[in-house]
């Protein structure tokens, strides 16, 4: 079980959320075939967006249901900065995660996150759980509160 797996199911674990997370055998380049691996809506998919403050230099999260998109302008109006991309040296420093694993909880440091009003529809979700296999069912709104995101919108 890889480092960062371990760290996710941690953090769920000290949250007091019982979830399992799930190993796709194909993996899921996009949220659409993690949907259908996990036989979900495509909005079912919390995608972990991360963007890099340009003034603080720091990570920045938006968890985004699967089939929305992030709104350059939007999100950097929340953030209260400019957004830039964050490359893969970033992510990894600040979250522990490699791009395509990036998990909405269980990061090396505290974050600043957002979160899509969309997700906040269903009664479950299913979030990257550090890698680019493993998935895990949540509730949104438990999955808003652990990872202490402000919902609010910055969807195109």
């Amino acid at each position: 079980m890889s480092k960062s797996l371990k760290r996710v199911i941690r953090a769920l674990d000290a949250a007091g959320i019982d979830t399992t997370p799930v190993e796709m055998t194909e993996g899921a380049r996009t949220a659409q075939a993690a949907a259908d691996a996990v036989g979900c809506a495509l909005d079912q998919i919390a995608k972990s967006i991360i963007f890099r403050g340009e003034t603080t230099d720091e990570a920045v999260l938006f968890i985004t249901a699967g089939g929305n998109q992030v709104c350059a302008d939007a999100a950097s109006k929340v953030a209260g900065e400019p957004l830039g991309k964050a490359d893969a040296a970033l992510i990894r420093s600040q979250t522990g995660f490699a791009i395509g694993g990036v998990s909405p909880v269980g990061h090396l440091s505290p974050i600043r996150a957002f979160f899509d009003p969309k997700l906040l529809e269903f009664d479950v979700i299913w979030a990257a759980a550090g890698t680019p296999r493993h998935v895990f069912p949540i509730n949104p709104a438990d999955l808003q509160q652990i990872s202490n995101a402000q919902a609010i919108d910055f969807t195109t």
